[in-house]
Order: C-alpha cells, then structure tokens, then sequence
C-alpha cells in the first residue's frame, strides 16, 4: 500500500498494511531541526511570513523531504500567502483579524473588527480564492497521490470567535444568540465555498479544526455547542461526504462530554485525543473505535519535548497495542510538533511507527 490507500483505510476502519504515520500539523523550528539530517542551507527558525521567498521554498522543500525520508503517509496543507502584514509583529487576515506572531507557534488573534450586530451588518466577508490552496497545489504534485492530502478547514466556533472574539461571542450565545447564528452562517458559506476549490483542486481529507475545549472540559455547554456550533459543521461534513472525502474532527481538550453528539455528526476521524485532557487512546478505542478512526496520541507536551527517544519507542508501542487492532488508528502527536519538541524525539516517532506497526507481521490479532 502507498500512504493515501494506508489513510484512507484506516478511516474507514480498516487494517491497512501498517498503521498510518501522520503529522497533523508542524512549525518553522521542527521542520529545521529534523530537517538538518536531510538537507544543508536551511534558514534560520523564524516566523515563515518574516521569510524572504528563497527561504520560504526552502521551508516548503524541506517538509516535503521529511514526509519522504521518513514515509509518512498524510501531509497536512493549509492558507498560506492569504494575510497581509501589519508590522513585525503582526499581519491580518481577509475577514481583518489581527494576529500576534509568537515564537511559541501559530499567531494569536488579538483584534477583532466585529464586535456587535450594526458592526456586522455592514461587514463584508472575504470570498475564497484558489491562489489560498497554494501549498495543497504543490504537495498533489510532489506526491502524485502517493499520500493522502489533508487540509485543516477553521471551523464554525474558531472563525466565529476570531471575528467577534471569543468572551463576546460566547456572552451573545445567551443575550444576543441571532448574532451569533448570523456569524456562523457567514463563516459556513465560506467554509462550503472553500470546500468547492478543495474537490476542484484534488484533495482527500477534509480536517474541520474547531478547537472547543480545554483539558477539564468544553468550554461551552453541550446544548450551546449543538445549536451554535456542531448545527454548522454538520453542514460541511455532510457536503463533504457527499463529494467524496473523508472528514476529520479536530479539537483539543476533554471532548467526552461532545463524544456522542460528534460521532453522530459522522466524522470519519477524531484528532488528537490530547492525553492531559483525559482522552487515553485505550478508553476512546474501546467507547467508539468502531466507528470512527483514532488520530492520535504521542504525547507533545512532556514527552516529545522531554522525554528519551527510547521512551518515545515506548509510548508508540504503546499506542499501537491500545488502538490498532481492527484498523481505525492513525498515529501522530497529540497536537501540533511545536517548536518546543525535540527533533530527535520526532525522528523516534517516525522510527517506531513503521518498526511496530506492522499488521501481518507484529500486530496480535488473537481473540
């Protein structure tokens, strides 16, 4: 099997060859710290909007080469080239968020141009263009369908609150909850709009990354988030399957008291089941993994950053005896590789995935 057929079975609940290797998403730093073993004339880590357009190819080049020499089997793409800059510290988005680039990971949003309905009545949202699917462009013609094709789709909670900011959205949920239905409507006609130029151009995997939680709990009530939230993301994932991809849900945090209520969304996959938040891959398995494919869940806070490659080996293991069996599980880290991990650490990920995840030859498929 190649990558994509590897993803793509595992989302359906199927035993690929091996257990699928993924990165769901990666920073500057990472991206030149593994990269330093397979190519000379990196850039320096930085901020790729502060890089001039050699380094940015270079980047890109870069990342590509370790979705090749470490065979993993998705790459994740995303909007690049779509914000404009403030000064150097920050850069705006279309719907005209302002954004705080930090050393720490993907910027912050810190300003928020719609704060009430007369605001919004007058706001005119920005329209999807193709030029965005740049980076999607460029990995379906470096990998010609040999790896599956993600792409990380805001969803309805996390466009929302970045326009409107996030105490104001939730406070109208219960003073004002027309607006909040009025924002949301607007950022699905955008999201199904973007969809459109995703099939046109080709793509597998549709990630809805809609963070919703911290570690305790949802930040939100479980009612709120059905009628605010999940009632449009519903909406994307159904056109979604109905042009023919396969569509993963992407939160942070504790999300038991949402599992339910997402798993009868009919998500494909869930991501990345973030083990601080209680969401142990050997619990989840056992609830629902027959019905929708487990992203996840090599520890990005303590153990990649601090942890022993030997220890990495370990957990992946690990991973592999909690969730594989059957088919279902995708394995990458339980967020981001950010730019506190350690290379190394990632590089023994990659290792132990394609040692250990074997089905026919190391999985027990004993009753």
């Amino acid at each position: 099997m190649n990558g994509r057929q590897r993803i793509i079975t595992a989302l359906e609940i199927k035993e690929p060859d091996c257990v699928p290797l993924y990165i769901h998403g990666i920073n500057e730093g990472p991206i030149i710290g593994i990269g330093k073993h397979l190519t000379d004339g990196l850039p320096e880590p930085q901020d790729f909007r502060l890089m001039n357009d050699n380094d940015k190819l270079k980047l890109v080049d870069t990342l590509f080469m370790i979705h090749e020499n470490f065979d993993i089997d998705g790459i994740t793409t995303f909007e690049i080239g779509h914000e404009t800059r403030v000064d150097d510290l920050h850069v705006k988005d279309g719907f005209g968020v302002i954004y705080k680039l930090s050393e720490h990971g993907i910027p912050v949003p810190v300003g928020h141009p719609v704060k009430t309905f007369d605001e919004l009545k007058t706001f005119k949202p920005p329209v999807p263009v193709k030029e965005d699917l740049g980076l999607l462009d460029l990995a379906i013609d470096r990998f010609k369908g040999q790896k599956a094709t993600f792409w990380l789709m805001r969803g309805s909670f996390v466009r929302s609150w970045r326009l409107t900011g996030m105490t104001n959205l939730m406070m109208n949920m219960i003073s004002n909850p027309e607006f909040v239905h009025t924002v949301a409507q607007m950022m699905l006609e955008f999201n199904l709009a973007q969809l459109d130029l995703l099939v046109e151009a080709g793509l597998d995997v549709l990630v809805i990354e809609d963070d919703i939680a911290t570690t305790k709990s949802p930040m939100i009530s479980l009612d709120h988030f059905k009628t605010f939230v999940n009632h449009y993301n519903r909406q994307i994932v159904d056109k979604a399957h109905t042009k023919g991809l396969k569509v993963v849900r992407h939160s942070d945090g504790n999300l038991w008291p949402l599992m339910d209520t997402l798993l009868d969304t009919g998500y494909d996959g869930i991501n990345p089941l973030e083990p601080q938040a209680g969401m142990d891959i050997k619990k989840v398995k056992e609830y629902c993994g027959d019905r929708i494919c487990l992203l996840g869940n090599i520890d990005c806070v303590d153990l990649l950053p601090s942890g022993t490659p030997d220890q990495v080996e370990q957990a992946v293991i690990e991973t592999i005896d909690d969730g594989a069996k059957g088919g279902g599980l995708i394995i990458c880290s339980s967020n981001s590789l950010h730019p506190g991990v350690n290379p190394e650490n990632c590089i023994a990920m990659f290792k132990a995935v394609r040692k250990h995840g074997q089905y026919k030859e190391t999985l027990n498929h004993e009753e």
